[in-house]
């Protein structure tokens, strides 16, 4: 068993996911990353950190859920924390939607959580403790026009984290959820047209606080859910949006 706490991270690649990873290794944290490359996977052990990348480990809709489970208690017998974010940002009107836009969203938005959920938590309740948190969306906490679908699929995988962390709260297992929006990342940026800095100054106009977060301070921010420093919180949601929600 790894003598150093261990937290898995789904994802390695983009998002914030790359800073997840520093910044639990700088707090002590031993990783099992989702498709992590060899860049990050050196600078972790720059840090003095193990890294375990898992090929295929982001795929939540499918089978890479289980996979990092498989290698956090193969390779270090143990999971302390665990997070995730999966789901595609889904626009358009309601009225312009089709029930295939519906099954598109659920997946990316509720089975991939769901997934990740069911693979962790019952690691965790048996070793009455560990950390959880979600990913979602700020537009799970009001609607969110041109984003319906989405917008009603992040709140219930908001929803889907509260009943968990409700039902093995008894066990010391936390499970949180964080929902972002006018984050400052490519696929964002792509979506919303902000890669034009004319779009991007509007868009930016919409936040109370005028710009876009970033990827380090939010990560900053997922620390107190996952590095054992607060362990009195659970079934939660925090909107992370500069004050849009």
């Amino acid at each position: 068993m790894s003598p150093s706490p261990v937290a898995i991270v789904a994802d390695g690649r983009f998002y914030v996911g790359p800073d997840l990873c520093k910044q639990l290794a700088a707090r002590g944290f031993d990783l099992v990353v989702g498709d992590a490359d060899e860049a990050l996977t050196n600078e972790i052990a720059g840090l003095g950190r193990r890294l375990v990348s898992v090929p295929g480990g982001s795929d939540l809709a499918g089978s890479g859920a289980s996979a990092l489970v498989e290698a956090a208690q193969r390779e270090y017998g143990r999971i302390d924390s665990a997070v995730a974010f999966s789901g595609d940002i889904v626009t358009g009107r309601f009225t312009k939607s089709t029930v295939d836009d519906l099954r598109r969203v659920l997946v990316g938005c509720v089975e991939a959580p769901y997934n990740f959920l069911r693979a962790v938590v019952p690691v965790m309740t048996e070793a009455a403790q560990g950390q959880v948190l979600i990913i979602t969306s700020a537009s799970a906490a009001r609607p969110t026009p041109g984003a319906p679908l989405y917008s009603a699929a992040r709140a219930g995988a908001t929803m889907l984290v509260k009943n968990v962390a409700d039902e093995v709260a008894r066990t010391g297992v936390q499970v949180n959820a964080v929902g972002t929006n006018f984050m400052d990342f490519p696929a964002f940026l792509k979506s919303s047209g902000a890669t034009d800095p004319e779009v991007r100054a509007k868009i930016e106009a919409q936040v109370p606080m005028r710009r876009l977060g970033t990827m380090t301070e939010f990560a900053s921010f997922c620390m107190a859910f996952l590095d054992g420093s607060s362990r009195f919180t659970t079934g939660q949601f925090v909107a992370y949006a500069g004050g849009w929600a």
